[in-house]
């Protein structure tokens, strides 16, 4: 078969409601909605660790962040854990390479450690780095820490959006480029020209290529975004845009404009693409992927940022065309970012080069409409070593549940929605629900030893499970002398 080029668009903290398909969040996003039309759209895609670096790392190596090592955002707080992609992984970008194709990134990388002796270069820091400030951007060199990819426009974690920087193919750390530009604008327009090709410039003429363009916005700070955009959200109130229960919080109400404008900013810059792969005649034999890596609460149960179970954090979109091989339509499958890479090899007939110690699973079966086993839940998990608490957690299509544990004390802290009577998660039914809760933490022991967590080992949920399953026992055999009862009541005499 003749292989497809690849363009994946991944902003940054883009949550599932805040594009306008959903018909959730009142964001004006109508390429997005248009190439939906188009596309397989997840409903179900999930953000297993969403945060910004551990949620690139699953997608790019296929695998859950305790087995490739990034359990947190890579930052100097974390230095002493050596929290980062490592060169030795085998990632999606690394079998395309091995497969001929031309390979270009752009945009914002995040998988690196910054380094301390970089710093006056990446410019990073947060807070005054001689009271305790935190290095966040980071230069990746030349050579197996960019896994592949031949065109390079990129740089760490740095949020001035408005005057972003990159470093381009074999720049030095001192030889950064800085551009007085909106990034998404910028970077669409790199991202143009490497899909035009003008010359050969970018990319090599006769060989399939894979580009992933990596949008910081609508990542916060969301007030930088071109005053054009937000015009177009000016005339609505923050209860207006706020249309979620329990999001009215001040710094959400602050924001939410701004959030939305750059949604639209994005979705103007995607289309630009879209127009761009129509008319180069790469739209036929292209696989394009919108999607995002985690999402954002905006003031959703009085929190904002990710990092947390609830569906504006846990839900991403996902939107996948391939015109002529993939059907459009909408899917509630239950889909985990390190599924990607499997996935999208094997769509792309290069099943050959998808590693054996993956723990993603391959889907594309499923993608193509073939009927096959479906999963029954996703994973859900926080392990930041500087973090008070670690949670453990699956979601099903009815439920999600979360194990929380103090890192402190080692309490455990049981949280059960039921996500269709409950779209919101505004209650937790745990505490009613115990033959629920002993099912899904029988499902979640699944998942712990899939991924060789360290729970298992210390026998962390063992304990409860055996009270789960003793107290089931005892529910069970009191429904089943009360349906005895019943029924011999009826049949007696009045």
């Amino acid at each position: 078969m003749k292989h497809p080029n690849l363009l994946i668009v991944m902003p940054d903290e883009l949550r599932q409601q805040a594009v306008g398909i959903t018909k959730t969040d009142p964001v004006i996003s109508p390429h997005i909605d248009a190439f939906s039309k188009e596309s397989l759209t997840l409903t179900n895609a999930l953000s297993n660790c969403p945060i910004c670096s551990p949620a690139r790392a699953m997608l790019f190596s296929g695998k859950y962040p305790l087995s490739n090592g990034v359990i947190d955002n890579c930052y100097s707080a974390v230095s002493d854990y050596n929290i980062e992609l490592k060169a030795e992984e085998y990632c999606l970008s690394d079998a395309l390479q091995e497969a001929g194709y031309s390979q270009g990134y752009i945009g914002k990388y995040h998988l690196d450690l910054p380094k301390e002796e970089e710093a006056a270069y990446t410019e990073g820091w947060r807070g005054n780095p001689d009271k305790g400030g935190t290095l966040w951007d980071a230069y990746t060199p030349v050579g197996a820490r960019r896994h592949g990819y031949d065109f390079w426009y990129s740089y760490g974690c740095c949020d001035q959006h408005l005057s972003p920087h990159y470093w381009k193919n074999e720049a030095k750390v001192n030889e950064r480029l800085d551009i007085n530009e909106w990034s998404v604008k910028h970077e669409t327009d790199v991202a143009i020209a490497y899909l035009k090709n003008t010359n050969g410039e970018f990319r090599k003429k006769d060989t399939p290529f894979s580009l992933f363009i990596a949008y910081n916005p609508p990542h916060m700070p969301f007030h930088l975004v071109p005053e054009h955009y937000k015009a177009v959200y000016a005339d609505q109130s923050p209860n207006d845009l706020l249309n979620r229960p329990e999001a009215q919080i001040k710094s959400a109400q602050h924001g939410v404009a701004s959030y939305f404008a750059a949604i639209t900013g994005v979705d103007e810059q995607f289309g630009r693409l879209l127009n761009t792969l129509k008319e180069q005649g790469l739209d036929e034999n292209t696989l394009v992927i919108f999607m995002s890596d985690h999402g954002e609460m905006l003031g959703s149960h009085g929190r904002m940022g990710k990092n947390a179970w609830y569906n504006e954090a846990f839900l991403i979109p996902f939107i996948l065309r391939w015109k002529g091989t993939i059907k459009p339509r909408t899917d509630d499958l239950l889909f985990n970012l390190p599924d990607l890479m499997p996935t999208l090899l094997s769509l792309m007939g290069l099943t050959n080069k998808i590693p054996n110690d993956l723990e993603g699973i391959d889907r594309s079966a499923l993608f193509l409409g073939q009927q096959t086993k479906r999963p029954t839940s996703g994973f859900y998990l926080t392990a930041q070593p500087l973090f008070p608490e670690e949670r453990r957690g699956i979601k099903t299509l009815k439920h999600t549940f979360v194990v929380i544990r103090n890192r402190t004390t080692g309490t455990l802290f049981y949280v059960l929605h039921d996500n269709k009577k409950d779209p919101y998660q505004l209650e937790n039914i745990a505490d009613q629900h115990p033959l629920i809760v002993t099912k899904t933490l029988k499902e979640l022991e699944h998942w712990l030893i899939k991924t060789n967590d360290p729970w298992i080992n210390d026998n962390i949920l063992g304990e409860k499970l055996k009270q789960m399953k003793t107290l089931s026992f005892k529910l069970h055999l009191l429904n089943l002398i009360t349906l005895i009862t019943d029924f011999f009541t009826k049949k007696s005499p009045t």
